[in-house]
């Protein structure tokens, strides 16, 4: 689907998709990641999503995994909003790369190294399973093996939050990343990612196709894009 600010999707190359990325630029770039979603709403997205789940459980405890937790940003950010709901919020994090899963691990309750397409857990063995800003970097089939482990790990509800497709989206990460003092390297992944992105309906269909299950798929603030479900409908 494409319009005229809406490109043909492309994959690209992200230099952080490469293997043995320097820890360091892993981190950095991380950092970057993390600023971002506080400032384009990436975390906003995310915490929107999973408000209902927290209204419902009040008074109660609840397991939450971030499938490529990076600097486990997101899941903190949920940690405190569950407290604000009087939930008792256990956070997990995995990460297809070893020092980014050891970096977030004080931020969490928990966080492993695994690869999103064959998680190592039992099925229906987490209560919220999120998936923050990583779905873009695969092949489209690739996707359907992310996200039908992540429907098949998730208790109660999947969370996918991802970037809107856009020229302007691609364009204003570029320039906002210079007066952000983003590293080179999270300026070009940057572009990279947001032209990798999805438009509401790719979005709708991947969970479909994958899941059989028909997500809520939101715009949000920002260019970005959510798709929520239960994996028991």
């Amino acid at each position: 689907m494409t319009s005229g600010l809406t490109p043909v999707r492309r994959r690209g190359v992200e230099y952080l998709d490469a293997a043995n990325v320097p820890a360091e630029l892993l981190t950095r770039s991380m950092a970057d990641v993390a600023r971002a979603n506080v400032l384009f709403g990436g975390t906003r997205a995310v915490l929107r999503e999973l408000m209902p789940v927290l209204r419902a459980r009040h008074g109660e405890s609840l397991t939450l995994l971030d499938v490529g937790t990076g600097a486990a940003d997101i899941p903190a950010a949920a940690r405190a909003s569950a407290g604000r709901f009087g939930v008792r919020l256990t956070a997990f994090g995995a990460d297809s790369a070893l020092p980014l899963a050891r970096s977030a691990a004080p931020r969490l309750d928990g966080s492993f190294c695994a690869d999103a397409r064959a998680l190592p857990l039992a099925s229906h063995s987490v209560d919220v399973v999120v998936c923050s800003q990583l779905l873009h970097h695969f092949t489209e089939l690739e996707m359907l093996r992310v996200l039908r482990e992540l429907h098949r790990v998730a208790r109660e509800r999947v969370i996918i939050s991802d970037l809107r497709r856009s020229w302007i989206a691609a364009a204003g990460i570029w320039l906002l990343s210079f007066p952000l003092r983003f590293h080179p390297v999270s300026r070009h992944d940057g572009v990279v990612s947001v032209l990798r992105g999805f438009t509401t309906r790719e979005l709708l269909d991947h969970v479909k196709i994958s899941t059989g299950a028909t997500a809520i798929v939101r715009r949000h603030l920002g260019w970005r894009v959510t798709a929520s479900w239960s994996p028991r409908s």
